[in-house]
């Protein structure tokens, strides 16, 4: 399969040659760039902590699932979550959810979480291209 020509790197001053998306390796973006701290992201959430809810929510619910009621496979010996279980945020933390409280999280099962996830994510994107018209219009 032919290959393109070396190419010089797009960086303006930069007159290496290009290795990946048109740049050389010093002038590569760094990952994730610009993207908003971890504990931003989750609302300052730890994994300490996120471990101690699920913990809670598992003895609360007694692992059972809050959408279909499914019996547990087995609790852990602490009553931890159930393997296979996630801890869910019943209302979405972009819908208005609170990360952390009690009150909106729950223990879910793998098909339930599927269902669940597909139809946020179907309600993510119809809001981002709602966003998208509306700045087309303006």
């Amino acid at each position: 399969m032919p290959t393109a020509p070396p190419s010089r790197c797009t960086t303006p001053g930069c007159h290496a040659m290009a290795t990946t998306r048109g740049r050389c390796p010093p002038c590569q973006p760094p990952p994730w760039q610009g993207r908003p701290p971890k504990t931003a992201r989750y609302g300052g959430l730890t994994a300490g902590r996120w471990r101690t809810l699920k913990r809670a929510v598992g003895r609360r619910d007694l692992g059972h699932c809050y959408r279909c009621g499914a019996e547990p496979p087995g609790l852990g010996p602490n009553g931890e979550e159930p393997p296979g279980y996630h801890l869910d945020h019943i209302t979405p933390v972009s819908e208005g959810g609170s990360p952390d409280d009690l009150d909106n999280l729950g223990l879910i099962c793998p098909s339930c979480d599927t269902v669940k996830t597909r139809a946020e994510r179907e309600r993510g994107n119809a809001r981002k291209h709602a966003r998208r018209r509306s700045q087309r219009r303006t």
